[in-house]
């Protein structure tokens, strides 16, 4: 496993940021560096989703093992950045958790690389995070939410010229999916393995039906990549801290495509495969499924209600409108299914009616 072996060859200094953890042999790795003289720094999200009881059972055992721990701030709405430094030669920046569901089971990736500038200015952000200190950018490729992202991850998209291919769980920021757009108008191929909120022409999307999608990723023109652990999403771009890099690697940026091809190829038979028979019956089932889900009343008030209890208030402005979207869209499909199964039983009971 890489990670377990960066951690030990580590000679001076582990920093680590860690959102989710249930890495128990990374968590050994970790000790046994301490007990061989490294300095062992933690810096864990003072909260995540799934409550903040197992991050504060993993600061005890990591300050038991000898590992100083510091807590992020809560100035933002989540400190969602996966990261590792060794020794301040090596940078490991993670699209995934230090989770054996991220790690093991999901579609994600990591970058490992020694550039000496982007592992100075990683570890520069590190320490303000540590400190809890303001951070300025210093190096165009690190693209760091809420500092600069939605203007670096812009220009990523504005600058493609043939085709961006892009895996991500969900694409819901307008302004982003308005560049999409704008992109794929002008020509350039488009494909997304995720979600994306409403259609854009020209932009072909497939949700990941084969494996979990924990990653973000994009690469452009076959030649430029980005990896963080931002989605393009409201919340994500201007509300929490994210990390990514974006950087050209003939070799690294040769695999991501390989792989994102023989996933867009999987999902594509799984398309085919799936792909509904355009009877009379199913238009009768889409016309209703739209026309409900056109005169559906506000969904507000229960999505206010369900964002405090899983996200907190802070990200219920940011997250509201794309959950209604969502919402709409789950309705249509059910109602859509529902009327389908309806007039096709009524058909059965009644061969003699007109097909």
């Amino acid at each position: 496993m890489p990670l377990i072996k960066g951690i030990s060859a580590a000679k001076s200094m582990i920093e680590i940021v860690i959102f989710r953890f249930d890495q128990r042999e990374v968590e050994r790795a970790l000790a046994n560096a301490v007990s061989r003289g490294v300095s062992v720094r933690a810096l864990i999200a003072s909260t995540n989703s799934a409550g903040e009881e197992n991050l504060r059972k993993l600061e005890l055992r990591l300050l038991a093992a000898g590992v100083t721990v510091a807590r992020t701030a809560d100035d933002l709405v989540r400190y969602h950045s996966k990261l590792m430094i060794i020794d301040r030669r090596e940078l490991y920046l993670l699209a995934f958790n230090w989770i054996h569901l991220d790690i093991d089971r999901s579609r994600s990736f990591g970058v490992i690389t020694k550039s000496r500038n982007i592992v100075r200015e990683v570890a520069r952000l590190f320490e303000a995070d540590v400190k809890r200190l303001p951070y300025e950018p210093g190096l165009a490729s690190i693209v760091v939410s809420p500092v600069n992202a939605r203007k670096a991850l812009a220009r990523f998209i504005q600058a493609a010229k043939k085709e961006l291919i892009v895996y991500d769980p969900k694409v819901g920021d307008r302004a982003m999916i308005r560049l999409l757009a704008e992109r794929a108008k002008a020509g350039v191929k488009i494909r997304v393995i995720g979600r994306m909120l409403g259609q854009v022409a020209g932009v072909t999307v497939r949700k990941s039906t084969h494996i979990r999608l924990h990653t973000r990723t994009m690469v452009r023109d076959g030649q430029v990549a980005f990896i963080g652990s931002q989605s393009l999403r409201e919340p994500e771009l201007d509300a929490r801290r994210e990390l990514g890099l974006i950087f050209r690697d003939a070799r690294a940026v040769s695999g991501l495509l390989r792989t994102f091809e023989d996933d867009w190829a999987q999902e594509q038979r799984a398309d085919q495969a799936a792909a509904p028979i355009r009877s009379p019956t199913a238009k009768v089932a889409r016309k209703v499924a739209k026309a409900v889900a056109k005169e559906m009343p506000a969904v507000t008030p229960i999505v206010n209600g369900v964002l405090q209890e899983v996200v907190g208030e802070a990200e219920v402005e940011l997250m509201q409108r794309e959950v209604e979207e969502v919402v709409k869209v789950a309705v249509r499909e059910a109602v859509e299914e529902i009327v389908r199964d309806a007039v096709e039983e009524a058909m059965e009971k009644d061969p003699g009616s007109p097909a």
